[in-house]
């Protein structure tokens, strides 16, 4: 005789698709940001910190030296905190079309996340690591750090 209950064959309730549990849709605006777009923006920023550091410092990106890594790393940093926190997203994120949204008791709310999220969030970018360990709602440790999420615009 043949058992009544049917295996379980798809995802559980708790975890369908990245920002399920968070409320977010599964595409379109509002939609957890894929990898892609994730690093593009990333790597705009981090082009955009060079210039500013090649204006400081009077060197060209590609000539490297301590004075110049300083300066754009605290450029990067300068740039990410304040734009991520106070207006929700940097260059990078508003040309990839993304945005920082805030995640409050499981709930991503509208707006700016902050300018002490934003601090946190490019601080530990900075730092590599917690950017690049990340759990399924693809959250890396400074955005769990920051109370925040990269979504969709």
């Amino acid at each position: 005789m043949a058992s009544s209950a049917t295996p379980a064959t798809g995802p559980s309730g708790e975890f369908r698709h990245p920002g399920n549990r968070l409320g977010l849709p599964k595409d379109g605006p509002g939609s957890v940001a894929t990898w892609g777009r994730r690093v593009l923006a990333l790597v705009i920023d981090w082009l955009i910190a060079g210039l500013i550091a090649s204006a400081l410092t009077g060197r060209p990106m590609w000539a490297g030296g301590n004075n110049y890594s300083l300066m754009h790393t605290t450029a990067f940093f300068a740039m990410s905190a304040i734009l991520a926190g106070l207006v929700g997203s940097t260059i990078g994120h508003r040309l990839c079309g993304l945005r920082v949204a805030p995640v409050r008791d499981s709930t991503t709310y509208p707006g700016p996340p902050g300018l002490l999220a934003g601090i946190v969030r490019s601080l530990l970018i900075c730092l590599v690591i917690p950017a690049v360990v990340y759990d399924r709602e693809r959250r890396g440790l400074h955005d769990l750090a920051a109370k925040t999420v990269v979504v969709r615009r």
